[in-house]
């Protein structure tokens, strides 16, 4: 299992694309509830943007990995508490990625990659991202903290 990575801001080309490629939307945030019946319709959401963004491939992955992220806030900071999912799609060393970020107010509560053996119900949410996403990692502040995931996404930019 990996680790999970350094903080890491999306990072952008340093030159513009060329002229006729297709420039990404710009990110969507949707600010919600944690509360476990959110989960179906935030799924619906996502899905639904990145339909509209040309990246239907990505859905049943960027569902799951935005289901799996606002469940453990809902199980360890708690029902009910404000967050923030955002959405980017951006260049990371000429790959074209979607950048999946949820932001919740407990900066002390950090999400871990455990190993759940098969009779523990619980414990495998992080181990799906891990699995399906290119990175993640967390990325604490002040008074939050950002759980955040790559996938990648096609087709990638080349300079």
């Amino acid at each position: 299992m990996r680790t999970p990575s350094t903080p890491s801001p999306p990072s952008s080309p340093s030159l513009p694309p060329p002229s006729g490629t297709h420039v990404p939307p710009p990110a969507l945030t949707l600010p919600l509830l944690a509360l476990p019946c959110a989960v179906a319709e935030l799924r619906h959401q996502v899905g639904a943007e990145l339909d509209r963004r040309g990246l239907p491939g990505l859905v049943d992955t960027a569902e799951l990995c935005v289901s799996e992220l606002v469940t453990n806030v809902i199980r360890h900071v708690g029902e009910g508490v404000p967050i923030s999912l955002r959405l980017v799609r951006h260049v990371v060393r000429h790959e074209d990625r979607l950048r999946i970020e949820l932001t919740d107010p407990c900066p002390r509560v950090l999400p871990m990659l455990l190993s759940a053996s098969a009779e523990q119900e619980y414990g495998r949410g992080l181990a799906l991202v891990d699995a399906l996403a290119a990175c993640w990692g967390v990325i604490p502040h002040k008074d939050s903290k950002t759980t955040w995931c790559e996938l990648a996404a096609t087709p990638a930019w080349r300079p």
